[in-house]
């Protein structure tokens, strides 16, 4: 791997600076999802059993470089200490005395997380006085957020070129997912994008056709392509002026040995709801008075059929109206196939961004995938070809050091 790891960078004795992402979901200081805390349990571990004194560094929200009160950490050691079983302080600011007063205090094993890292504008900015603010306090710098690695700031992209630089193991493990399913992947490959628009997803999409081998459309998604083909797609949600972007990405898929595959039955119904009378039609008879809301049994049976030759799957979106009942039927049918395949060992299976984790969640198969990204933002620029500047940094770090 073109970056350093935990197992690899002399970390015994040191104060690491370690970048990690508790920007988690949160009402009233109660945290309501505790992924990302839970997912820096590997990288603790490693940083305990290696007497580091452990300095936390995140963002939480966008207070603009403000010491805006609702953006505040301070909420944050009891529930880490609890979720993680560290010894947690916490620092009132992120750089100079208060900083340096708390990481102090610290006992190797010990961490101690400093406050939001947005209060300061040098963060955001990139600013390089700030991040030697932050350098000054520690000897090595581990990132472990994924999820902020398509930003380039100070604690993110910045302190890789002033301290001797690691990936987590939880940035570990989102790499080489990543890697597995889309650089160097088992083939057959098949992505499976759903939801709404394809204009949020035209550089995803065009990457995508030219790396894998089928490209499934789900969602409201699929009915813009189906447009863009001459196909009647009644009410249903549709982007119509993106219809000549969509015969393009067609283009792009012949061109590249891509097949695109679109539902051959829809569900369909005249009034949205909970539990609404809906029927099942063939995608080319879908009634002008009437939308779509979810793919249809024929759907489903086609692509567990075909995803039994294939060797990885990289899922991006809902197939249909997940949220309501019975519309979330074809995400969740098709990711059970998925899980399915994965379990007998026959699939590496890949999926994040958006409203994905949720309606995996909602089909009950999160740890039946190979990979979950909950990194959101980051996950689809890997997923459009973009370099990553956090990632970037790590690799320079790399070979600066090699």
């Amino acid at each position: 791997m073109p970056y350093q790891t935990l197992n690899n960078l002399n970390i015994d004795n040191k104060t690491v600076l370690l970048r990690a992402d508790l920007n988690v979901p949160a009402k009233d200081g109660v945290v309501t999802d505790f992924t990302r805390i839970d997912r820096l349990q590997e990288t603790i571990n490693v940083l305990k059993a290696k007497n580091a004194k452990i300095v936390i560094l995140s963002h939480f929200g966008r207070p603009k470089g403000e010491r805006k009160p609702e953006y505040s950490l301070s909420f944050l050691p009891p529930v880490l200490q609890d979720r993680l079983g560290l010894d947690v302080s916490f620092a009132e600011d992120c750089i100079g005395d208060a900083a340096q007063a708390a990481i102090n205090t610290l006992q190797p094993g010990q961490a101690v997380l400093l406050e939001n890292l947005r209060y300061h504008k040098g963060e955001e900015a990139n600013d390089p006085a700030f991040a030697a603010e932050l350098a000054k306090l520690g000897d090595v710098y581990v990132n472990d957020a994924f999820s902020a690695a398509h930003r380039a700031h100070a604690s993110t992209e910045g302190l890789a070129h002033l301290l001797p630089t690691c990936a987590g193991c939880l940035m570990e493990a989102e790499l080489k997912a990543l890697s597995d399913a889309l650089e160097a992947p088992k083939k057959p490959v098949m992505a499976i994008v759903g939801g709404a628009k394809i204009s949020t997803k035209l550089a995803l999409l065009n990457n995508l056709v030219k790396k894998v081998d089928m490209l499934v459309l789900g969602g409201s998604m699929a009915n813009t392509f189906l447009f863009a083909k001459g196909v009647e797609v009644g009410l249903s949600l549709c982007e119509k002026d993106m219809a000549s972007e969509a015969r393009e990405i067609m283009k792009t898929a012949e061109a590249h040995g891509c097949e695109i595959i679109l539902p051959k039955d829809r569900i369909i119904l005249k009034e949205f709801g909970e539990n609404a009378p809906h029927d099942v039609v063939l995608t080319e008879e879908i009634p002008a008075d009437m939308e779509a809301v979810d793919i249809g049994p024929a759907t489903i049976a086609m692509l567990s059929e075909i995803m039994e030759e294939c060797k990885t799957v990289l899922w991006n979106g809902p197939m249909g109206v997940f949220e309501v009942k019975p519309f979330d039927t074809g995400t969740n049918e098709l990711a059970r196939a998925v899980a399915a395949q994965t379990n007998s060992g026959n699939l590496v299976s890949v999926a994040g961004g958006g409203d994905t984790v949720s309606a995996l969640e909602n089909a009950g198969v999160v740890s039946d995938f190979t990979y979950i990204s909950t990194a959101g933002g980051a996950f689809l620029e890997w997923l459009e070809g973009k370099t990553l500047p956090g990632v970037a940094a790590l690799e320079n770090a790399y070979q600066r050091a090699a």
